[in-house]
């Protein structure tokens, strides 16, 4: 609310029907910050599951 209230000065209508996707649009958010298959695998090697108990 801080960001598109606040920062953004949206009308609250506008505010409350913008998706996520369209607030960090506007607020110049949007490329650097996605998650792919290569940072989910990377996760997943870092950190595995346990084994379950033999």
């Amino acid at each position: 609310m801080a960001l598109g209230l606040g920062r953004l000065r949206l009308h609250p209508e506008v505010f409350w029907s913008s998706s996520p996707r369209e607030l960090a649009a506007m607020a110049g958010l949007t490329g650097a910050s996605r998650f792919g298959a290569a940072d989910l695998a990377a996760l997943m090697a870092a950190h595995p599951d346990a084994a379950p108990p033999a």
